[in-house]
Protein backbone atom coordinates (compact mmCIF):
# COMPACT_ATOMS: atom_id res chain seq x y z
CA UNK A 1 0.00 0.00 0.00
CA UNK A 2 2.89 2.38 0.68
CA UNK A 3 4.24 4.38 -2.23
CA UNK A 4 7.97 4.20 -1.64
CA UNK A 5 9.54 7.63 -1.92
CA UNK A 6 13.05 8.83 -1.17
CA UNK A 7 11.81 10.81 1.86
CA UNK A 8 8.89 9.69 4.02
CA UNK A 9 7.63 11.94 6.80
CA UNK A 10 5.31 10.93 9.64
CA UNK A 11 3.46 13.58 11.64
CA UNK A 12 0.35 13.80 13.80
CA UNK A 13 -1.12 14.76 17.13
CA UNK A 14 0.84 14.10 20.33
CA UNK A 15 0.37 10.46 21.27
CA UNK A 16 -0.77 9.39 17.81
CA UNK A 17 1.94 6.72 17.68
CA UNK A 18 3.77 8.24 14.72
CA UNK A 19 7.18 7.27 16.13
CA UNK A 20 6.29 3.58 16.25
CA UNK A 21 5.00 3.78 12.69
CA UNK A 22 8.17 5.58 11.56
CA UNK A 23 10.47 2.98 13.15
CA UNK A 24 8.51 0.07 11.68
CA UNK A 25 8.49 1.69 8.25
CA UNK A 26 12.25 2.26 8.38
CA UNK A 27 12.68 -1.45 9.11
CA UNK A 28 10.34 -2.30 6.24
CA UNK A 29 12.44 -0.24 3.82
CA UNK A 30 15.61 -1.90 5.08
CA UNK A 31 14.07 -5.34 4.53
CA UNK A 32 13.22 -4.26 0.98
CA UNK A 33 16.91 -3.64 0.36
CA UNK A 34 17.13 0.13 0.73
CA UNK A 35 19.88 2.04 2.54
CA UNK A 36 17.90 3.76 5.29
CA UNK A 37 18.37 6.61 7.75
CA UNK A 38 15.76 7.70 10.28
CA UNK A 39 15.82 11.18 11.82
CA UNK A 40 13.99 12.55 14.86
CA UNK A 41 12.87 16.16 14.36
CA UNK A 42 11.05 16.54 17.67
CA UNK A 43 12.39 19.61 19.48
CA UNK A 44 9.36 20.00 21.76
CA UNK A 45 9.37 16.79 23.78
CA UNK A 46 12.67 16.18 25.65
CA UNK A 47 12.01 12.44 25.61
CA UNK A 48 12.76 11.57 21.99
CA UNK A 49 11.11 8.19 21.64
CA UNK A 50 12.78 7.29 18.35
CA UNK A 51 15.99 6.86 20.34
CA UNK A 52 14.19 4.29 22.50
CA UNK A 53 14.61 1.97 19.51
CA UNK A 54 18.30 2.69 18.91
CA UNK A 55 19.48 -0.87 19.63
CA UNK A 56 16.78 -2.33 17.43
CA UNK A 57 17.62 0.08 14.61
CA UNK A 58 21.36 -0.51 14.87
CA UNK A 59 20.84 -4.28 14.77
CA UNK A 60 18.99 -3.80 11.49
CA UNK A 61 21.70 -1.55 10.04
CA UNK A 62 19.55 1.60 10.13
CA UNK A 63 21.27 4.88 10.91
CA UNK A 64 19.55 7.04 13.54
CA UNK A 65 20.00 10.80 13.81
CA UNK A 66 18.49 12.48 16.87
CA UNK A 67 19.27 15.49 19.08
CA UNK A 68 22.26 15.06 21.36
CA UNK A 69 20.19 15.16 24.54
CA UNK A 70 17.45 12.80 23.40
CA UNK A 71 16.09 10.59 26.21
CA UNK A 72 17.59 12.78 28.92
CA UNK A 73 16.05 15.37 31.23
CA UNK A 74 17.91 18.13 29.39
CA UNK A 75 15.50 20.03 27.14
CA UNK A 76 17.42 21.93 24.46
CA UNK A 77 15.36 22.92 21.37
CA UNK A 78 18.10 22.19 18.83
CA UNK A 79 18.62 19.76 15.99
CA UNK A 80 21.96 18.29 14.88
CA UNK A 81 23.41 19.59 11.62
CA UNK A 82 23.48 16.01 10.28
CA UNK A 83 19.76 16.27 9.59
CA UNK A 84 20.51 18.60 6.68
CA UNK A 85 22.49 15.74 5.18
CA UNK A 86 19.46 13.47 5.49
CA UNK A 87 17.42 15.62 3.12
CA UNK A 88 20.31 16.67 0.89
CA UNK A 89 22.06 13.30 0.48
CA UNK A 90 19.87 11.56 -2.07
CA UNK A 91 21.74 8.27 -1.94
CA UNK A 92 19.73 7.09 1.08
CA UNK A 93 16.04 6.65 1.79
CA UNK A 94 15.09 8.87 4.70
CA UNK A 95 12.33 8.49 7.28
CA UNK A 96 11.55 11.61 9.30
CA UNK A 97 9.70 11.53 12.62
CA UNK A 98 8.14 14.99 12.98
CA UNK A 99 7.28 16.50 16.37
CA UNK A 100 3.67 16.48 17.54
CA UNK A 101 1.13 19.08 16.41
CA UNK A 102 2.05 22.42 14.86
CA UNK A 103 4.60 23.28 17.57
CA UNK A 104 6.63 20.21 16.72
CA UNK A 105 6.25 20.75 12.98
CA UNK A 106 7.96 24.16 13.01
CA UNK A 107 11.33 22.38 12.93
CA UNK A 108 10.35 20.86 9.59
CA UNK A 109 10.07 24.31 8.02
CA UNK A 110 13.83 24.74 7.67
CA UNK A 111 14.12 21.50 5.67
CA UNK A 112 10.91 21.88 3.64
CA UNK A 113 12.51 23.75 0.69
CA UNK A 114 14.98 20.89 0.05
CA UNK A 115 12.24 18.26 0.29
CA UNK A 116 9.87 20.17 -1.98
CA UNK A 117 12.60 20.85 -4.53
CA UNK A 118 13.46 17.14 -4.82
CA UNK A 119 9.73 16.31 -4.94
CA UNK A 120 10.23 12.65 -4.04
CA UNK A 121 8.43 12.46 -0.71
CA UNK A 122 5.38 11.13 1.13
CA UNK A 123 3.99 13.19 4.00
CA UNK A 124 1.81 10.91 6.11
CA UNK A 125 -0.68 11.99 8.74
CA UNK A 126 -0.92 9.48 11.59
CA UNK A 127 -4.38 9.63 13.16
CA UNK A 128 -5.38 8.22 16.53
CA UNK A 129 -9.09 8.74 17.13
CA UNK A 130 -8.74 7.67 20.75
CA UNK A 131 -6.84 10.85 21.63
CA UNK A 132 -8.89 13.59 23.37
CA UNK A 133 -8.26 16.28 20.73
CA UNK A 134 -8.68 14.07 17.64
CA UNK A 135 -11.78 12.02 18.36
CA UNK A 136 -13.55 13.04 15.15
CA UNK A 137 -12.53 13.55 11.53
CA UNK A 138 -13.22 17.27 11.93
CA UNK A 139 -10.87 17.47 14.92
CA UNK A 140 -8.20 15.48 13.09
CA UNK A 141 -8.29 17.59 9.95
CA UNK A 142 -7.93 20.74 12.05
CA UNK A 143 -4.70 19.38 13.53
CA UNK A 144 -3.64 18.29 10.05
CA UNK A 145 -4.00 21.80 8.63
CA UNK A 146 -2.11 23.32 11.57
CA UNK A 147 0.82 20.95 10.99
CA UNK A 148 0.86 21.72 7.26
CA UNK A 149 0.95 25.46 7.94
CA UNK A 150 3.76 25.14 10.49
CA UNK A 151 5.89 22.66 8.55
CA UNK A 152 5.42 24.06 5.06
CA UNK A 153 4.58 20.69 3.45
CA UNK A 154 1.11 19.33 2.71
CA UNK A 155 0.11 15.82 3.65
CA UNK A 156 -0.22 13.25 0.89
CA UNK A 157 -1.77 10.28 2.75
CA UNK A 158 -3.28 9.05 6.03
CA UNK A 159 -2.58 6.14 8.37
CA UNK A 160 -5.17 5.13 10.96
CA UNK A 161 -3.28 4.20 14.13
CA UNK A 162 -6.15 4.38 16.60
CA UNK A 163 -5.16 2.70 19.86
CA UNK A 164 -5.34 2.88 23.63
CA UNK A 165 -1.95 1.36 24.26
CA UNK A 166 -2.19 -1.88 26.22
CA UNK A 167 -5.95 -1.34 26.60
CA UNK A 168 -6.59 -1.52 22.83
CA UNK A 169 -9.35 -3.95 21.90
CA UNK A 170 -10.85 -5.17 18.64
CA UNK A 171 -13.69 -2.71 19.19
CA UNK A 172 -11.20 0.16 19.56
CA UNK A 173 -9.93 -0.54 16.07
CA UNK A 174 -13.24 -1.31 14.39
CA UNK A 175 -14.95 1.74 15.88
CA UNK A 176 -12.31 4.00 14.33
CA UNK A 177 -13.06 2.93 10.76
CA UNK A 178 -15.87 5.42 10.23
CA UNK A 179 -13.85 8.47 11.32
CA UNK A 180 -10.82 7.28 9.35
CA UNK A 181 -12.90 7.04 6.18
CA UNK A 182 -14.48 10.43 6.87
CA UNK A 183 -11.06 11.99 7.35
CA UNK A 184 -10.00 10.55 4.01
CA UNK A 185 -13.09 11.98 2.34
CA UNK A 186 -12.80 15.41 3.98
CA UNK A 187 -9.11 15.76 3.16
CA UNK A 188 -9.19 14.09 -0.25
CA UNK A 189 -6.21 11.96 0.80
CA UNK A 190 -5.93 8.16 0.55
CA UNK A 191 -6.16 6.03 3.68
CA UNK A 192 -3.12 3.81 3.26
CA UNK A 193 -3.73 1.34 6.05
CA UNK A 194 -4.79 0.79 9.63
CA UNK A 195 -1.91 -0.29 11.86
CA UNK A 196 -2.63 -2.64 14.74
CA UNK A 197 -0.53 -4.25 17.47
CA UNK A 198 0.22 -7.86 16.53
CA UNK A 199 -1.89 -9.44 19.27
CA UNK A 200 -4.95 -7.37 18.39
CA UNK A 201 -4.37 -8.04 14.67
CA UNK A 202 -4.44 -11.81 15.26
CA UNK A 203 -7.76 -11.52 17.10
CA UNK A 204 -9.17 -9.33 14.33
CA UNK A 205 -8.32 -11.93 11.73
CA UNK A 206 -10.43 -14.49 13.57
CA UNK A 207 -13.60 -12.38 13.49
CA UNK A 208 -16.29 -12.26 10.83
CA UNK A 209 -16.42 -8.50 11.34
CA UNK A 210 -12.80 -8.19 10.28
CA UNK A 211 -13.42 -10.17 7.09
CA UNK A 212 -16.40 -7.99 6.17
CA UNK A 213 -14.53 -4.80 6.99
CA UNK A 214 -11.53 -5.93 4.95
CA UNK A 215 -13.77 -6.55 1.94
CA UNK A 216 -15.04 -2.99 2.28
CA UNK A 217 -11.41 -1.80 2.10
CA UNK A 218 -11.41 -0.18 5.53
CA UNK A 219 -8.39 -2.12 6.73
CA UNK A 220 -5.01 -3.33 5.76
CA UNK A 221 -3.44 -4.74 8.89
CA UNK A 222 0.35 -4.84 9.03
Amino acid sequence: MMRIKRVTLFAGHYGSGKTNIAVNYAEYLKNEGYDVVIADLDIVNPYFRTKDSIERLEENGIELISPEYANTNVDLPALPSEIYGVVQNRSKHAVLDIGGDDRGAYALGRFAPYILEENDYEMIYVANFSRPLTRTAEDAIEVMREIELAGGIKFTAIVNNTNLGQETTIETVLNSSHEAQRLSELSGLPLLFTSVEKGVAKRLKMTDVFELTLQNKYYDII
